[in-house]
């Protein structure tokens, strides 16, 4: 499958910004800006609060809403967590699992991860898998080392069809919200070990229908150099994720090419 098959995807991650009564306003300028735009697959992953809100505003269009995280646990007396099936019934359709953030200050290790992702496909949602090394671990030069590790860790238990719904993002934790941002190169070069690591394991046609992603201080003036390498399917962005013009715009740079 040649990456034109693919479709592109550009998944905006809020993190703890804005507000609930800036959704609306973001949500309208934002379709205004994209209407027309079909062949890109955007995602707005939004604080656990303002998901009523996102999906109300998105209804009908060809934006999806997305979350940030998700319970290890399926139900239960877990005060403050959510969980998958309450995500899913909502009418969300993705999830973000594994963000460097989460790993670092959250202390969540891949078994934990591995159990995040299971069940969230188990309730019928896509999930974003984020994985990627520190300054310190590419300075080890054991780069290759902990990616495979980590997406091995996550994909533990699935099966080929469970990858279908599965998207990874390379977010190198030393490039997340520094200003420094990846060469084009580097990223290719991940993602594609990371294709190269799912088709050790799934075989060919899983890994060539897989979408990879880079994330890393992604900006309107540097996505068309990571778009235009033949592993990268698009962008989990942060900061640019918070104005619908550069997140537009971030869009707008998507279209794959022709291979």
């Amino acid at each position: 499958m040649k990456k034109k098959s693919r479709r592109p995807i550009v998944a905006g991650n809020w993190k703890m910004n804005l507000l609930p009564s800036q959704v609306r306003p973001f949500g309208e300028e934002l379709m205004a800006l994209a209407a027309g735009f079909h062949r890109q697959e955007a995602v707005v992953c939004v604080p656990f609060v303002m998901l009523p809100a996102a999906l109300k505003v998105f209804e009908g269009s060809d934006i999806s809403v997305g979350a940030q995280n998700v319970s290890e646990n399926p139900r239960g007396a877990f005060t403050g967590e959510v969980c998958a099936d309450q995500l899913r019934d909502l009418g969300v359709k993705y999830v973000i699992i594994g963000h460097s953030e989460r790993r670092t200050l959250f202390d969540e290790d891949d078994i934990r991860i591995n159990t995040k992702v299971r069940l969230a496909l188990d309730a019928g949602l896509h999930v974003i898998i984020c994985v990627g090394e520190t300054a310190e671990q590419r300075n080890m030069d054991v780069t290759f080392e902990v990616i495979m590790l980590q997406v091995k860790s996550a994909l533990y238990g699935l099966d080929g069809d469970a990858l279908k719904r599965v998207v990874f993002a390379y977010e190198p934790v030393w490039a997340i919200g520094t200003g420094v941002t990846a060469t084009s190169d580097q990223a290719e070069e991940v993602c594609s070990f990371i294709r190269g690591v799912v088709r050790a394991k799934f075989g060919a046609r899983v890994a060539n229908g897989l979408r990879i992603l880079y994330g890393g201080s992604v900006t309107p003036e540097n996505a068309d150099d990571f778009f235009l390498m033949p592993d990268i399917d698009g962008a989990l962005i942060g900061g640019a994720s918070l104005d619908p013009h550069k997140f537009f715009s971030i869009l707008e740079e998507s279209e794959n090419n022709e291979d």
